[in-house]
């Protein structure tokens, strides 16, 4: 038996034990993580002036695309609009480190990543793989910044209220849940990034 196959056979025992524990609060975070799509943007370092940039950045892609996010109804019509916008966005980002006084490279790809359990505003997001457009400033080692991108809760023109309208039942009462379901979230975690070592191993 190869040393990998020893790893992933306790690792899939007890991803399914973790499963079987919270079936119902996993499948709906599951919903909303197929639900929702984010922006992440990565800053080149940690550094005063590199999370500044990275906030001017999100400043232009936000006011850029706006119009083009708004005229989204559903998830495959940002995903699509992203895709087909990825230039674009690129464009956007280095004219505004250029005119800031930096030469970082950009990379800006659309993509289903994990994220972690994150709280905006009122709502918590449960962890998850997650469709999110990635801008990487430079060598992306700095701290992130994200927002929801659908429903365009970071879109200024519309309120957080939005999300409502997208996600069923279920899932608002999860997400509004706070300290209510704070160990589950934290099980939530756990599953979803054994499941992305799991992948890893796999490949």
């Amino acid at each position: 038996m190869s040393k990998r196959i020893k790893i992933f056979i306790p690792v899939f025992v007890l991803l399914l034990i973790i499963a079987s524990y919270i079936s119902p609060f996993l499948t709906t975070s599951n919903k909303i993580s197929n639900d929702v799509f984010r922006l992440h943007i990565l800053a080149n370092s940690d550094s005063e002036e590199d999370q500044n940039l990275k906030l001017k950045v999100r400043d232009e892609i936000l006011k850029s695309g706006q119009e083009l996010f708004l005229n989204c109804n559903s998830l495959d019509e940002i995903i699509k609009v992203s895709s087909d916008n990825v230039k674009f966005f690129k464009d956007i980002a280095e004219k505004c480190i250029k005119e800031n006084g930096y030469n970082y490279p950009v990379n800006i790809y659309v993509d289903k990543e994990y994220f972690s359990t994150r709280k905006y505003d009122k709502i918590t997001l449960p962890s998850g793989f997650y469709n999110a457009l990635k801008i990487e400033i430079g060598n992306a080692e700095g701290h992130n910044w994200w927002c929801v991108m659908f429903p365009a809760i970071c879109l200024s023109a519309v309120s957080d209220e939005e999300i409502y309208e997208i996600l069923d039942d279920d899932e608002i009462d999860l997400i509004n849940s706070n300290e209510k379901y704070e160990i589950r979230f934290k099980i939530v975690e756990i599953y979803s990034k054994i499941k992305n070592e799991l992948q890893k191993l796999r490949q």
